[in-house]
């Protein structure tokens, strides 16, 4: 190993003017009493020479190591000045003569067992699992300053360096849970197919019995789809970055199949506040602030101009050819069905309700919000290698809903009316939350905030389907975390990759620096709007949700 590791060094110091080794061991495992004071707080000690330090390495490491957090515990780091950099009981793999020869520098990293249990040696895969992904991370940042500082090499970021090229394991999970994720449409599964009938009911009983609505027979049996999950050998990537994606998505598509198991019962809305979240208090004092600024009365500046569903299919069909000429794998479909309420994106296709009457005055709006959002962010993530990018990563829904949202300011179209129901929705998932009944929720819709009967109703019937999903309440919180983002200095490019949550923007952008991911193909057609770059650069100066109701009403 010495010699492979010598002629290894030999030759990238010669091609780059310096090399770098860092050697990692374990240290040797505290007495029991000790242990229970260290606790589970990561522990690392950089041994380096008074000899050549590449001190600015060092303390990139340094900085970097200790950002690891286990379970809230901040790393220690400790830099020892030491002639041996390796374990006790073994030589240096390049002894410091050698190094000097061929300008390499030599680190050794120990670091605290706190993954293995000291009595048993069991690991903690969690623990493990955290300490890799902080690890890895510590090393690039390491790596970087050292190819900046010290060898001819420059790369651009950091990020950079993480391995481009993939093996198997990671396109055969992505594949495997790709092929799970599109053996059932969920949103379709929980939404009824009786809504006009459903809604007929409601009202020909004046609204005092809860409707009495209908699902689609599931395609799958949750529990064998969920066997076949659990058997996506997840445990093969080593890629840390990729592996912790595969487990978010794992962890959904678990609760989305027990979800289907446990729909028409109240289990169904314990599940939803799993995967979609409840609504906190900020976020209800918001739903209120704008049904009080709003009134009940606003309207949408069309008039008595509508366009059907027939109309409304033509133009979302004009709107896909316009991308289809810049990426011609577009391959969406615009569909008028009776079995949905309002309009819905799945898997690449725009379906709509044959009941729909859409405001002229909204339609470019929901255009930019189903076709230039939902649609577009679907066929990026097909263009890209990770299938996972157009399925969905785990707890996209979010930030989807809320650059939707965006999309029909910056085109001029997010009207009062639309504020006020994105503020209603709000309003009856806390309802439906707090335990209050489908009779009780439209009542506070219509009696309390003045949303028209037919409007409380579909409202009512979005929350209550299924047994309860809170997923509407995404769309004002997701719009409220896109104004945080650009109001930070976020830029929206990397959003438009496919479907990722928030959380998932610096792992985008890790991926895209390593050319793990391929160019963008499209982008919304507002992104070339002068109204819509002016309207974007006042919210990054800070315009609130409440200031954009104020020029509303200017």
């Amino acid at each position: 190993l010495s010699t492979l590791v010598k002629t290894i060094t030999a030759t990238l110091a010669e091609q780059f003017n310096a090399f770098l080794i860092i050697e990692v061991w374990t240290a040797s495992a505290e007495p029991a009493s000790n242990a229970k004071l260290v606790g589970l707080r990561p522990g690392f000690k950089i041994i380096t020479s008074h000899v050549r330090p590449p001190t600015s390495t060092i303390e990139a490491l340094a900085k970097a190591l200790r950002r690891v957090k286990i379970q809230r515990e901040v790393a220690t780091v400790e830099i020892i000045d030491r002639k041996k950099r390796s374990p006790t009981a073994m030589p240096m793999l390049v002894s410091s003569a050698d190094a000097r020869k061929l300008n390499c520098y030599v680190l050794g990293l120990e670091i605290a067992p706190i993954f293995q249990n000291t009595k048993s040696n069991d690991i903690y895969p969690m623990v493990l699992r955290t300490l890799h992904r902080g690890l890895a991370r510590a090393f690039r940042r390491a790596f970087f300053d050292f190819s900046q500082t010290q060898t001819t090499y420059r790369p651009p970021n950091y990020l950079a360096l993480g391995r481009r090229a993939l093996v198997k394991s990671v396109w055969n999970v992505d594949k495997q849970l790709a092929e799970i994720s599109n053996a059932f449409e969920f949103l379709l599964q929980v939404t009824p197919v009786n809504p006009e009938l459903a809604w007929r009911q409601f009202k020909r009983q004046r609204f005092e019995q809860p409707p009495i609505f209908y699902y689609r027979p599931l395609p799958v049996d949750p529990a064998l789809l969920k066997r076949k999950l659990f058997r996506v050998s997840i445990e093969r990537v080593e890629d840390p970055t990729l592996a912790y994606l595969f487990r978010e998505k794992r962890h959904e598509l678990d609760r989305q199949l027990t979800m289907l198991s446990d729909r028409g019962s109240r289990r169904f809305l314990y599940g939803s506040l799993q995967l979609f979240g409840g609504v906190s208090d900020a976020l209800e004092r918001l739903a209120i602030d704008i049904l009080r600024h709003i009134s009940p009365r606003s309207h949408e500046s069309s008039g008595r101009h509508y366009l059907n569903a027939a109309a409304f299919a033509e133009r979302a069909t004009q709107e896909i050819e316009y991308y289809r000429q810049f990426y011609p794998h577009l391959a969406a479909n615009v569909q008028v069905r009776d079995d949905i309420a309002g309009l819905m994106v799945s898997r690449g296709n725009l379906l709509i309700s044959q009941q729909s009457r859409i405001p002229a005055s909204r339609v470019e709006a929901l255009i930019q919000h189903e076709v230039g959002t939902h649609l577009l962010t679907y066929f990026n993530g097909r263009a890209q290698p990770f299938q996972q990018l157009y399925t969905g990563l785990a707890g996209y829904e979010e930030l989807q809903e809320g650059i939707a949202v965006l999309a029909e300011y910056l085109v001029g179209g997010l009207s009062r009316p639309r504020l006020r129901l994105l503020a209603g929705r709000v309003i009856a998932a806390k309802q439906l939350i707090e335990g209050a009944t489908f009779v009780d929720t439209f009542r506070e819709l219509y009696r309390t905030y003045g949303f028209a009967q037919r409007t409380a109703f579909t409202v009512t019937m979005r929350i209550y389907r299924g047994g309860g999903l809170t997923k509407d309440a995404i769309y004002l919180r997701g719009l409220v975390e896109v104004l945080q983002y650009i109001k930070g200095g976020g830029q929206l490019d990397p959003l438009f990759v496919g479907k990722i949550a928030a959380d998932h923007i610096p792992i985008i952008k890790e991926l895209q620096w390593r050319q793990v991911l391929r160019p963008t193909p499209l982008y919304p057609r507002y992104m070339n709007s002068v109204e819509a770059a002016a309207r974007l650069e006042e919210l990054r100066n800070g315009t609130s949700i409440l200031d954009l109701i104020e020029r509303k009403q200017q």
